[in-house]
């Protein structure tokens, strides 16, 4: 019971501190894949480098890819540029192997040192690489260089098509690729002669040059399961897995994915040296299959196929995170901006949970009142805690107080917080958004930490305000600082986060001094019925 009586403070510290713990959890704690039960074969890990992986497969050995050292060794500086695709938003090339070797991202709010961004990393796996189970076959295939049917495509009219020509010894590899502006592509494969091979969606972008925690990798949805996601560093063995919808290799922003809803994949996945995964999508001589690579805006995925908008992944809180980016996204629809969407959605929170705010900050002002009895109760009945917890229980009965009535507000912002912070992380549509004034990038730090300063002045004006029933001196000093601390860890968060918990800190100052006015005119009221 000596617990309960300061339990609404220290939920209120735990709620500042939480943040601290969450980002640490990210960062220090292993991540576990979801199982995918009956369509996964769990393979036995090898060693390998990350230029020449394998599949050990369990099914036929026969058809494993083998390494291919030109494939992923060789940067696209040495391999001939063959097609330029481009629209107003990117240019894609593609080079001799057949491969996309380059994404550039033309828009201002995704260049990168004042240089319009350069998603895949020149030294790693390309989208649409094939690799062949045949050793002898491979190595040709990555020495012979294809031929293409034009140079140069122009995308925005909507569409356009190439065809990509590999002659090799024993077959004649064909693409047919549609390529559209939204960034996604419809690719057919054809084989003359009949051959195991592998298309991959290549490694993951490498488009994120920030220090922020966010998880990279691989993705796999499978049909009626849930997703798995394997995250660079994290791989432990080579997967087989059927009756796959897509396979996406991502970044905190970007992804390339190879999807096919109509007829499922079967999708290997191999552990590189580095203990990431790659992703090998089994071929047939006649293929179809989509592609997309580019930015996770939901609106694109979703216009696709609305299981795409599940490569948008936001961590352990992605099913809280989803609704909620929905709704800033229906805001800013209507407003136009996503600094303004954050605010009204804070206050809409707010709005929602006052009515369980208003009986829990009442019952601490009672609480407040009560300390010095609740002090003379310790000290009198110290050596006998059952007759203390007693006693206790009848004051609170007596003036109506509830130790635990903050309790509920507190712990529902917690999950609240944490899902509004893997929303403005992970979301590519805050990349370069502004809001006003100063603040022209809400995925970015405040440049001159005005947000972050003015967020600690509300939160230590807030424990002014907050009744506090603490007896233990050592917490009283930990909670005296706390506006400190969180000032200086929010200094280099995104500016739409710390916007967030700043309105979320005025709108609980506005709570208070209304809570404290009501509480002050019951009192009053109580005094004069006494009298």
């Amino acid at each position: 019971m000596e617990q309960q009586n300061d339990l609404q403070k220290r939920l209120l510290l735990a709620l500042a501190l939480s943040f601290a713990v969450f980002v640490a959890f990210d960062i220090l704690m292993p991540k576990t894949a979801t199982n995918l039960e009956q369509n996964q074969t769990t393979q036995p890990k090898q060693q390998q480098s990350a230029t020449t992986p394998k599949i050990v497969k369990s099914e036929s050995v026969a058809k494993a890819p083998v390494p291919a050292q030109a494939s992923s060794t060789t940067s696209t500086s040495t391999v001939k540029s063959l097609t330029t695709i481009k629209s107003n938003k990117f240019i894609y090339e593609i080079d001799e192997l057949g491969r996309i070797a380059q994404l550039t991202m033309l828009e201002k709010k995704y260049e990168y040192k004042g240089e319009p961004l350069k998603v895949l990393d020149s030294k790693k796996v390309k989208p649409l690489e094939i690799r062949f189970s045949d050793a002898k076959l491979n190595d040709e295939a990555h020495k012979v260089p294809y031929t293409t049917s034009t140079a140069n495509l122009d995308l925005n009219s909507g569409s356009g098509k190439i065809v990509l020509t590999q002659k090799l010894s024993s077959t004649t590899v064909t693409k047919e690729i549609t390529f559209y502006k939204d960034g996604h592509y419809d690719i057919n494969i054809n084989l003359s002669t009949p051959k195991d091979y592998f298309i991959m969606p290549g490694e993951r972008p490498n488009a994120d040059h920030t220090r922020y925690m966010v998880v990279k990798g691989v993705m796999i949805k499978a049909k009626d399961t849930p997703l798995k996601i394997i995250e660079d560093g994290d791989a432990e063995e080579a997967l087989t897995i059927h009756n796959v919808e897509f396979a996406s290799s991502f970044d905190r922003y970007f992804t390339s994915i190879l999807y096919n809803f109509k007829t499922p994949l079967t999708v290997y996945t191999q552990v590189t040296k580095d203990e990431d995964a790659l992703l090998f999508v089994e071929g047939k001589s006649n293929m179809s299959l989509n592609g997309y690579l580019g930015p996770k805006e939901y609106k694109v995925l979703e216009a696709l196929n609305p299981k795409l908008t599940d490569a948008i992944e936001y961590g352990l809180v992605t099913m809280i995170s989803k609704p909620m980016f929905k709704i800033l996204a229906w805001i800013n629809d209507l407003i136009g901006n996503w600094g303004w969407a954050i605010i009204i959605f804070t206050i809409l929170v707010k709005l929602l949970l006052f009515p369980l705010s208003y009986k829990g900050l009442m019952s601490m002002q009672k609480l407040k009142d009560l300390a010095p009895q609740m002090k003379e109760i310790k000290e009198r009945y110290a050596k006998d805690p059952q007759k203390m917890n007693m006693k206790m229980m009848e004051m609170y009965k007596k003036h109506g107080a509830n130790p635990m009535g903050g309790c509920l507000p507190m712990i529902l912002q917690i999950p609240i917080f944490f899902g509004i912070y893997r929303v403005l992380l992970n979301s590519v549509e805050l990349q370069g958004a502004p809001w006003m004034l100063w603040i022209q990038d809400l995925s970015q730090k405040d440049p001159y930490f005005i947000l972050p300063i003015l967020m600690g002045i509300s939160m230590w004006y807030q424990q002014k305000l907050t009744p506090n029933s603490m007896t233990d001196p050592m917490q009283q000093k930990v909670f005296q600082f706390l506006p400190v601390v969180m000032t200086l860890f929010f200094l280099t968060f995104p500016a739409g986060l710390v916007l967030y918990w700043l309105v979320n800190n005025i709108f609980t100052i506005a709570q208070q001094l209304v809570i404290n006015k009501a509480y002050a005119k019951q009192k009053s009221a109580k005094a004069e019925i006494k009298k």
